[in-house]
């Protein structure tokens, strides 16, 4: 009998290690989230060759850590590996954005449908506010990460993790695409108003 509760035991701490091991993300993990950010951000850019050992310096990891990260990226279509050649910030095209777009819509019409908290609808504020002050500065890529800011919160509206992870990787997509260096220097400026209209009935 002593021995039935010692397997029951065993059984129980396993299925407790395995919850655990899902639910704390692991190094590769933070790792593809910290450069999802900086694509997002537009830090890394489009065509930009991202090397293995430079990232594993600057973000205290192992190379190979970093590689895990890559396939990640990968599997999202934010990077693409060339053989021979490396790894390289992937560059989007007109149909990537329109299914980006498609993703985008549908994820943020409901986050505003289902409303938010105080502090989400304040942080949807805050990213409308930096929008007019990187306007008022003629900073085109401060109102780029601005509107990235709006959507980012837009979509935390929800609340749900899931959904700010998936969010994570549209605005990553965006960013590739719609890189100042390859779009007008005003183009993110029309969006002000659209966001500001967005925001006004939350």
């Amino acid at each position: 009998m002593h021995g039935d509760n010692d397997a029951g035991q065993g059984s129980a701490g396993r299925g407790a290690a395995a919850r655990l091991r899902i639910a704390v993300r692991s190094v590769a993990d933070r790792v593809a989230a910290e450069l999802r950010l900086q694509l997002a951000e537009g830090i890394l850019l489009p065509g930009a060759r991202l090397t293995e050992s430079t990232i594993a310096e600057e973000l205290g990891v192992s190379r190979n850590t970093v590689r895990e990260a890559f396939a990640e990226l990968a599997s999202e279509r934010l990077v693409v590996r060339h053989p021979n050649r490396g790894v390289f910030v992937a560059s989007l095209v007109a149909g990537d954005i329109h299914d980006v777009y498609t993703v985008r819509r549908a994820i943020e019409v409901s986050a505003i449908r289902g409303g938010g908290t105080r502090e989400a609808v304040a942080a949807v504020r805050a990213a409308v506010e930096e929008g007019k002050l990187a306007a008022a500065a003629d900073d085109e890529e401060g109102l780029g990460s601005a509107n990235q800011h709006f959507h980012g919160a837009i979509v935390a509206l929800a609340g749900s993790p899931r959904l700010n992870a998936i969010m994570s990787q549209v605005l990553a997509e965006m960013r590739l695409f719609f890189h100042k260096a390859t779009v007008d220097a005003h183009f993110y400026r029309g969006y002000l108003d659209d966001n500001e209209e967005t925001h006004d009935p939350l």
